[in-house]
């Protein structure tokens, strides 16, 4: 993959572009998670119009400097900021803007750079930070990307894999470090919908756009055990009051003057901006008290009041009529970056390194199993040889265990795409095991040694062709094997070929691969994914 090493505004504006797109498909996801500071199910959603509104005012931009384009991104995040994890979103985005200043080309460092004033804006609009939120994970991630620069390569790319990286072991902590979280079985949502921003951006500096739109953001599993799913009785105990949220205008605006004026009219007290222009977000019992207060200091604008108290009891009504994802933990067996990445995109808790040659032992599979948040663990092993260590598992914990005896890769992501979030375990486990049989694996490998097996002499080191785990062909271009071993499936059926390509393939050679298999069979829609997994040239999915 080439590196990326710097990035000027069009740039920048099309990588939150994607990042807007991917925290779309994953805002749902988001609002099921938001306990914390209030249980009101719209931490997702906030976000989401936060990053429209930014991008919105990015497209009119006057230049396609960086620092033009970053800073009309923070105007509009200032000025459509939604609830409590947006505001703080608009000051990361405003702490980007002012570190990288005047630049028109952002680098690495400067992105690290740029990454550290977002972590203090954030923290400096917050009245009481709290850790465990998305400050922590804002913090975490710019210490992660001031590393990456100083100690290792600081191109873009190097700093964003490894600022998204910092990210997600971040937001596994969170519930270690607030307990709402850990008492409703949650990570911190605001944590989780930065990190599937960040990840959303780096997708589109790896150049992997097309790929999105057939994956989904990942929900980071948390790194300690979970007690509850929902928070119980808390409508009943606290009265939340009114979500008060306005923009104010005028002035010589002072911020920190606002900021202890309103200081004791509410929780969750939120003041930024400049001294023109100034986002104000306050939980509290009497909003008019708060309304009165502001206007002595300007005019308001945008005005929202909403009762928590109703958002509350509709959030938690929705928790109880909807079965949690959670509630069932997936363990998939996986080796290669790319295919962790679709297991993960897909919903799967845990990934065990392995495969053809380093299968897993029943200790590393008990030891994912124990690790899961769930007392339902479903596991696929993906290879015929560690289904009866994965089988081992279930006489070894007090956990409810089932194994969906996948052989392959393909049968392994045809198994988690049918997963239905509303069905029971037992249900499950049987959809997921009628889905693995609904598609043909083949896999393009190369042969160790010289031998003859049956009709077919083999060289050492000559591609192999395997359909569903039987060797079936072998010939001197993987290309050339691959197009012998689909002649052996009947193909009139089939729609979709997923191409997973390995480590030791370019992406040119998968694309060589896809045309060729386009050219004979025009009716297949042909995807290449990368899957970097070892000993394989391609994993692929015939369905």
């Amino acid at each position: 993959m080439k590196r990326v090493s710097s990035a000027n505004g069009e740039d920048l504006r099309n990588m939150f572009v994607a990042a807007t797109s991917w925290l779309e498909k994953s805002a749902p996801d988001i609002d099921s998670l938001n306990v914390f500071p209030v249980p009101d199910g719209d931490t997702g959603t906030n976000m989401l119009l936060t990053m429209r509104s930014s991008i919105e005012e990015a497209y009119r931009a006057p230049d396609h400097g960086a620092a033009t384009v970053v800073r009309a991104m923070a105007k509009g995040a200032l000025m459509g900021a939604r609830g409590n994890s947006g505001v703080i979103l608009s000051q990361i985005l405003r702490g980007l803007a002012q570190g990288i200043a005047e630049k028109d080309i952002v680098t690495g460092k400067d992105l690290a750079d740029a990454l550290r004033q977002a972590s203090l804006a954030a923290y400096s609009g917050v009245t009481n930070p709290v850790e465990g939120t998305i400050l922590t994970v804002v913090k975490d991630v710019s210490a992660a990307a001031r590393r990456q620069a100083t100690e290792g390569p600081d191109d873009l790319t190097s700093v964003m894999e490894a600022a998204v990286r910092a990210a997600a072991d971040s937001v596994a902590k969170t519930p270690s470090l607030l307990p709402v979280l850990r008492q409703a079985g949650v990570v911190d949502a605001g944590g989780q919908g930065l990190y599937t921003i960040l990840e959303g951006a780096l997708h589109y500096i790896k150049g992997e756009v097309d790929q999105m739109q057939f994956k989904r953001p990942t929900v980071v599993a948390s790194n300690i055990p979970l007690i509850v799913k929902t928070p119980q009785r808390m409508v009943d105990e606290l009265p939340y009051g009114y979500c008060t949220e306005f923009l104010m205008k005028g002035k010589d605006l002072d911020l920190n003057k606002i900021r202890n004026r309103l200081h004791k009219r509410g929780k969750s007290l939120i003041v930024v901006g400049d001294s023109q222009t100034v986002r104000i977000h306050i939980h509290t019992l009497d909003p008019g008290e708060v309304i009165h207060y502001a206007t002595s200091f300007g005019t308001l604008h945008q005005l929202n009041i909403r009762n928590m108290n109703e958002q509350v009891q509709d959030f938690l009504q929705m928790r109880k009529e909807k079965t949690p994802t959670a509630d069932v933990a997936l363990v998939a067996v996986v080796a290669g970056d790319g295919l962790r990445d679709v297991f993960n995109s897909l919903g799967v808790t845990a990934i065990v390194p392995g495969g053809q040659t380093m299968n897993p032992s029943t200790k590393d599979l008990l030891q994912a199993v124990e690790k899961a948040f769930s007392d339902k663990v479903i596991i696929l092993p993906n290879n015929k040889n560690i289904i009866p260590a994965a089988r081992q598992v279930k006489g070894l914990t007090d956990k409810q265990v089932e194994v969906i005896p996948t052989e392959s890769i393909p049968q392994g992501v045809a198994a988690v795409l049918s997963f239905d979030y509303e069905a029971d375990f037992d249900s499950n486990v049987d959809i997921m095991t009628r889905a693995k049989t609904s598609v043909r694996s083949i896999e393009i490998t190369r042969a160790v040694r010289s031998t003859r097996l049956g009709a077919l002499d083999i060289k050492k080191k000559q591609p192999l062709g395997f359909l569903d785990g039987d060797m079936v062909a072998v010939g001197d271009d993987p290309i050339g094997v691959l197009s012998q071993t689909l002649s052996r499936i009947d193909l009139g059926r089939a729609q979709v070929a997923t191409i997973y390509f390995g480590a030791d393939t370019s992406l040119s050679d998968a694309e060589r691969a896809a045309e060729t298999i386009r050219e004979a069979h025009p009716q297949l829609q042909v995807e290449v994914v990368k899957g970097g997994q070892p000993h394989y040239d391609y994993i692929i999915s015939i369905e």
